[in-house]
């Protein structure tokens, strides 16, 4: 049992502290989301497409955000055209959850811990939001390839930054590097 000692205690801290984030989230979604007589994402999501659309607009893009009549999304219209719909999935706050989770279960030192944890966050969320802007981007310029592009290419720009950002920690900042 001693043998797989490090191994339950990396299990034990995931799994409480990313159900422990879940259920707060949850909680936040249910208090901030509306579905009854009209539709309204949550705070987090629009700041999201809002930020998306501020980038775009900054690079000179005639681009608008609107609440979805029908769902809990909001729509994106790129010169005119609807391009895609923004839903709670697409704030990172998921990715965000996972990515703490595992930090807190290869934990440093409670400051290294809190610092990447938070620095981590940060730069998810900003990678988050470049991925959707470039998506946006290859879905007006490239319609026939939305399925590629948001099934496959932009999951691994996303996946692929958490897991070095995870590499990083492990090697550098966790107590199992010692």
């Amino acid at each position: 049992m001693k043998k797989y000692k490090n191994i339950i205690n990396f299990l034990v801290k995931f799994f409480v502290s990313y159900f422990l984030l879940v259920a707060i989230y949850n909680g936040y979604l249910q208090k901030s989301q509306q579905k009854e007589s009209f539709y309204q994402t949550s705070s987090i999501t629009t700041a999201v497409a809002n930020q998306t659309v501020k980038v775009l607009t900054a690079f000179g893009y005639n681009v608008r955000v609107m609440q979805h009549d029908k769902e809990v999304s909001l729509k994106l219209f790129m010169e005119g055209k609807y391009i895609l719909r923004i839903i709670e999935g697409c704030n990172s706050v998921s990715l965000i959850i996972l990515f703490v989770a595992f930090i807190f279960s290869f934990s440093g030192s409670l400051s290294a811990t809190l610092l990447f944890s938070i620095i981590g966050s940060a730069l998810i969320y900003i990678i988050n939001i470049l991925r959707i802007v470039f998506l946006i981007l290859m879905i007006h310029k490239f319609p026939s390839q939305i399925v590629i592009l948001h099934d496959l290419v932009f999951p691994a720009i996303i996946y692929g930054f958490i897991f070095l950002l995870w590499v990083l920690w492990v090697n550098k900042f966790s107590n199992l590097k010692r």
